[in-house]
């Protein structure tokens, strides 16, 4: 199924909200698209907010994650770090599985790879399967 890029992300957020209602949070959305995230979440008293990320799973059967923010001007395309500072949780959402994975990304340096699939050459170490970041991570 072919999606226009906005479509894609439309479609993360909207499976991330059932995915975080689905675990027990308040899910808010912010009133403007121009928020450094796409929700915000609620539980026990604490509020996350949460950028969501529409991936495919590549050839090699990985989730690849940039934490870069990417815009158009009339200038051209804008390409930029992302302030982990801004984003508490990201949800990587991936149609082939339609599931979300959260990651922290102030854990992580400028990307990080996500297996999906066993690797063909059974590599366990520093593999991090998709699996492992179902849930939110911890303190959340």
């Amino acid at each position: 199924m072919q999606h226009h890029t906005k479509n894609k992300g439309d479609l993360g957020v909207l499976k991330a909200q059932v995915d975080l209602y689905q675990k027990g949070f308040m899910v808010m959305l912010p009133l403007t698209e121009h928020a450094p995230f796409d929700l915000v979440i609620y539980k026990d008293g604490s509020f996350k907010r949460v950028q969501v990320k529409f991936r495919n799973m590549n050839h090699r059967g990985n989730l690849e994650v940039r934490f870069r923010s990417s815009y158009y001007k009339s200038t051209g395309a804008i390409s930029k770090p992302v302030d982990k500072e801004e984003v508490d949780i990201y949800c990587i959402y991936c149609p082939q599985t339609d599931e979300c994975y959260y990651l922290d990304p102030k854990n992580l340096k400028e990307s990080v790879t996500l297996r999906l699939t066993p690797a063909k050459n059974n590599q366990s170490k520093l593999v991090k399967m998709a699996s492992d970041f179902r849930d939110l991570p911890l303190g959340y």
